[in-house]
């Protein structure tokens, strides 16, 4: 998937300098979040219980939001543990998908940057899971592998 980028003019996030956490206010709460470009915008959010997150609506403003320019996936994270985690994504323009393969890597970078995550972690989405695997910082790639299933065929006339 390539390597994670963390500076703010590239994923792009308004703020002038990268930080391991910023924060937000919507609906008069306090969201702390981590940003991450994995080749597309993602805000991640730490949740205690994934089950109970209002991931269209947060996820919606989160998205729009003037911190991001160009709209943002956001990701809602609980760990289990170092090496596990639960994620649910909303992903910008889109609403809550099933599953995002970018917007796992981007968790789990971000959690590995935070030092709450290991180097290989299992990221369990609605419709599967996916192994994460980052060796961290300095041109290393970050690898995913999971199972794939054919789901369409087209044909585009134009």
């Amino acid at each position: 998937m390539g390597e994670p980028i963390f500076t703010p003019k590239y994923i792009p996030f308004t703020y002038t300098t990268a930080q391991l956490y910023y924060s937000v206010t919507i609906d008069q709460k306090k969201y702390i979040f981590s940003v991450v470009s994995m080749g597309n915008p993602h805000c991640v959010i730490q949740v205690d219980d994934i089950t109970t997150v209002k991931v269209n609506k947060i996820g919606l403003q989160l998205s729009q939001h003037i911190l991001f320019p160009e709209g943002v996936n956001v990701g809602f994270m609980q760990i289990l543990s170092k090496k596990k985690i639960l994620l649910r994504v909303y992903e910008r323009h889109v609403g809550e998908t099933q599953a995002c393969g970018s917007g796992a890597c981007a968790a789990v970078a971000a959690g590995i940057r935070n030092k709450n995550l290991t180097n290989h972690v299992t990221v369990i989405l609605q419709q599967g899971c996916l192994k994460i695997d980052w060796t961290g910082f300095l041109g290393h790639k970050l690898y995913m592998s999971g199972e794939a299933q054919h789901v369409y065929d087209g044909i585009i006339h134009y």
